[in-house]
C-alpha cells in the first residue's frame, strides 16, 4: 500500500515556510513476522520539533534534511504479524508525520480501551499534558496554595499547567497571545487572572493577579516573560524552564535576562527540564489525569488540521498564535 510522508526540505532560516517540506508517497511493504502494518489516526505538531531543524548538538538527534519527519501520533493495527498487538487496537508511536508505516513493536506503546477521543493522548493525556504534570508537580515542587505564574498559558502545555494547580488549591495567573484566549482561560478554564502580553506591562498584569509575588513560574516563553516573571518572584520561589519559543525562530543570539542577579538574593530555584526524563511518573500520571478529564476538572481544547498535506500549515501556525489548546492534525 501507499503511504504520504513529510520530508525537511530545507533547514528553515526563520520563521518555518510551506517550501521547507515536502510531500512524499512511499510504498509500504507487507508486515513480516514481529511486525505490524499502522495507520496514523491523528499526529501531533509541537514547538520543540523547530529546534530538531536546526543543525546542532541537543538533547535528541536533528533532523536530517531529506528525511522523514517524526512527531507523536496515535494510530490502529491495521494488519498484524505479531503476536501481542492486535489488529484495531490503538497504538502511540512516534512515527507521526506519515499516513501509514510498518514497524515492529519497538517504541509503539498499546493505549489499551480509550478513555476520550485518540487525539487527548496527543494532548492532554498525551506528552503535553505529561510535561505540565512533571513540572509543576517535581521540578518546580508545587505547593497547595501557592501563587502560579504561567506563560503560553492557552497551549496544551500551558492550559494543563494552569488546571493542575487550581486542582492543588493555587492561585493562577497566565499570560496568552489574544483576548479571546484570555477569556478561554479565565471562563472556561478556571484561571484567576489572565491578560494579553501584546499589551505590554507584564510586570504589573503579573502582580495583578498575583499581589504578593509569584512562587512558581512556569516558563514556556523566555524572553522578556522570563524577566518579568523574575521582577515579581517570592523569595525562594522555583522557575520551571519548560520552552522559549520567543526565540525559536531567532536568526541572531537572543540576550538573556539582565536581571538574574535577583535570583541570589531571593534564593530562586531555576531548573530547565526534559519530559522523557521523568518517565517514573508516567502510571501516576495516567491516573491523576484521566480521572481529572473524566471529572470535568482539567478541560481541554484542540485546533485542528485536516490531512497530511497541511502538517507543514498546522507547524507553522504553533509560531502565529493559530492554536488553542493542542495543535492536531487528523489523519484518517
Amino acid at each position: 500500500m501507499k503511504s504520504r510522508e513529510v520530508v525537511l526540505a530545507n533547514r528553515p532560516v526563520g520563521m518555518p515556510k510551506v517550501e521547507d517540506f515536502e510531500i512524499r508517497e512511499v510504498e509500504l511493504p507487507n508486515p513480516s513476522a514481529g511486525e505490524v502494518l499502522v495507520r496514523n489516526v491523528c499526529m501531533s505538531v509541537d514547538p520543540y520539533m523547530r529546534g530538531r531543524m536546526i543543525d546542532r548538538k541537543s538533547y535528541t538527534a536533528p533532523f536530517g534534511v531529506g528525511d522523514t519527519l517524526t512527531g507523536g501520533a496515535i494510530g490502529r493495527v491495521e494488519r498484524s504479524n505479531h503476536t501481542q498487538l492486535r489488529e484495531g487496537e490503538y497504538v502511540e508511536s512516534h512515527l507521526g508525520w506519515r499516513e501509514a508505516f510498518v514497524a515492529k513493536d519497538a517504541g509503539l506503546r498499546r493505549l489499551g480501551e480509550l478513555a476520550a477521543p485518540a487525539s487527548a493522548y496527543l494532548g492532554v493525556l498525551g506528552m503535553p499534558g505529561m510535561t505540565a504534570y512533571a513540572g509543576l508537580l517535581e521540578v518546580a515542587e508545587l505547593a497547595q496554595g501557592e501563587s502560579v505564574f504561567v506563560s503560553g498559558a492557552a497551549g496544551a502545555v500551558g492550559s494543563a499547567v494552569g488546571q493542575i494547580a487550581k486542582i492543588k488549591g493555587c492561585t493562577v495567573v497566565g499570560s496568552a497571545g489574544s483576548a479571546e484566549k484570555v477569556r478561554h482561560l479565565t471562563e472556561d478554564l478556571g484561571f484567576d487572572h489572565a491578560f494579553d502580553y501584546h499589551d505590554g506591562h507584564l510586570e504589573r498584569h503579573i502582580f495583578e493577579g498575583a499581589p504578593q509575588g509569584v512562587d512558581v513560574y512556569f516558563d514556556n516563553v523566555g524572553g522578556d516573560h522570563l524577566q518579568a516573571a523574575l521582577n515579581c518572584m517570592r523569595p525562594n520561589g522555583r522557575l520551571a524552564l519548560c520552552g522559549a519559543i520567543a526565540q525559536y525562530n531567532a536568526t541572531a543570539p537572543v540576550p538573556g535576562p539582565n536581571n538574574l542577579a535577583i535570583a541570589i538574593g531571593m534564593g530562586l530555584t531555576l531548573r530547565g527540564f526534559i519530559v522523557s526524563n521523568f518517565n517514573h511518573l508516567r502510571d501516576q500520571f495516567m491516573r491523576d489525569m484521566t480521572a481529572w478529564v473524566a471529572s470535568g476538572e482539567v478541560k481541554y481544547r484542540e485546533t485542528t488540521f485536516d490531512g497530511i498535506d497541511k502538517a507543514p500549515e498546522a507547524f507553522i501556525g504553533l509560531f502565529t498564535g493559530a492554536n488553542t489548546g493542542k495543535m492536531v492534525v487528523n489523519l484518517s
